[in-house]
């Protein structure tokens, strides 16, 4: 009897050791095939002139948010119950997507200007009335700012690149004083400050705001014919002096207010910064995205993803992270953000491949020409938009003389 069941063992187990093998074979001729279902021609989501169809299609749910008060209101209430930042980021998107696609498409740049100006009006206006901590995290009123008034880069950067982004389409009279004095406040505050550095959060200077107010202020100075150079070339060299990160030459995430790093470097930072700083210096932008592409990008089958942090460095959790999915270590705040950098540098092969993951990861939802992503939310359809659109503003600022 024992001879009998071990006999039967055996054999079951040839059976599953053959099942195994097959399945093995299997995997290996069809995982390189699957991102085949899901990869697309570069002109579906990348163009230079025009808009693609999938921006296109992103757009036309955010224009139809934005046409209806309800639907906005239901929108916006969902994402700020898990963080009021991303509220304002999904206006900051949106308003510099409307302002390239302006350019890229004329005949519809009267209507997306339109939009484009009831969001930058109704986020000063809430600004103005509910106060800088409507759009920030609870922590900010944690502890009292550093410099007196309190005052947020995170919401006077942005807020300044939508009327820049909107003036450089077409002049618009009462947006000029306004980012005006939104660029003063800024560099009043960075100016007085040894390393160059103002707060978004109470004594958190953030990488990522830093570049955007940077980008502002070189979009003031071709708007209105100032010279900042001086100053954006003294910020780059004492980023370059403090806060690249030693193993990688990565620029860290965050860092006090004299110029202490509290974060290493981020994919939910440098690949947006990156862009940023192309109007800023377009050989050291590209210098951090190849780092960046090198340190943080990854690939496997056709798919293409972000980590969120180096090898060398790893940080906690947060909401700009999101949940890193262990093993493969994919980021969705990096891999979101690695779309924008892609994009900007003309990377198509990553940004191919990062597209074919979206559709396969991200659950695409199409509805009367319209697309959003279940897996994401308003703020991230946004900045996907963003990815797809970006390019002309841009480089008519980065063409002209500083």
């Amino acid at each position: 009897m024992k001879t009998e069941i071990l006999t039967s063992m055996k054999a079951r187990l040839r059976l599953w050791l053959r099942a195994l093998v097959v399945l093995l074979l299997a995997a290996a001729l069809w995982l390189p095939s699957v991102h085949l279902f899901f990869k697309q021609a570069p002109a579906r989501f990348h163009s230079a002139t025009g808009v693609p169809p999938k921006a296109r299609a992103l757009a036309e749910r955010h224009l139809r948010l934005w046409s209806d008060p309800e639907l906005r209101k239901r929108e916006i209430e969902r994402m700020r119950g898990s963080n009021a930042e991303w509220d304002f980021m999904g206006r900051t998107f949106l308003a510099w997507s409307l302002a390239e696609m302006s350019l890229r498409e004329p005949a519809q740049k009267e209507n997306y200007l339109r939009i484009l100006d009831v969001i930058i009006d109704e986020t000063i206006r809430l600004e103005r009335e509910k106060g800088i901590y409507f759009f920030l995290m609870p922590y900010a009123q944690a502890q009292p700012y550093v410099e007196k008034p309190a005052r947020s880069l995170f919401l006077d950067g942005e807020i300044a690149m939508m009327m820049g982004l909107r003036r450089a389409v077409e002049e618009k009279a009462e947006y000029r004083q306004l980012m005006t004095e939104r660029i003063g406040h800024m560099l009043d505050r960075m100016q007085r400050s040894k390393a160059l550095a103002a707060e978004s959060y109470p004594n958190e200077c953030w990488l990522f705001d830093h570049a955007v107010a940077l980008a502002a202020i070189r979009f003031g100075d071709y708007l209105d014919g100032t010279d900042h150079s001086v100053f954006l070339r003294e910020w780059i060299a004492k980023a370059k002096q403090n806060l690249l990160h030693p193993e990688t030459g990565l620029l860290v995430s965050s860092y006090t207010t004299d110029g202490q790093p509290l974060d290493g470097p981020e994919g939910s930072t440098i690949w947006f910064v990156s862009h940023c700083l192309r109007v800023v210096d377009e050989e050291f932008a590209r210098d951090q995205y190849q780092r960046a592409r090198k340190e943080l990008g990854r690939e496997l089958f056709g798919f293409a993803w972000s980590r969120e942090w180096p090898k060398s460095w790893k940080g906690p959790l947060d909401i700009d992270s999101g949940v890193v999915i262990p093993g493969l270590e994919v980021s969705p705040g990096g891999s979101g953000l690695a779309f924008i950098g892609a994009g900007s540098f003309g990377d198509m092969e990553f940004l191919t491949k990062l597209h074919s993951t979206l559709d396969f990861a991200a659950f695409p939802k199409r509805d009367q020409g319209r697309l959003k992503y279940c897996a994401s939310n308003q703020v991230g359809d946004a900045a996907m938009l963003y990815a797809c659109v970006l390019g002309p503003l841009w480089e008519k600022v980065k063409s002209a003389k500083p």
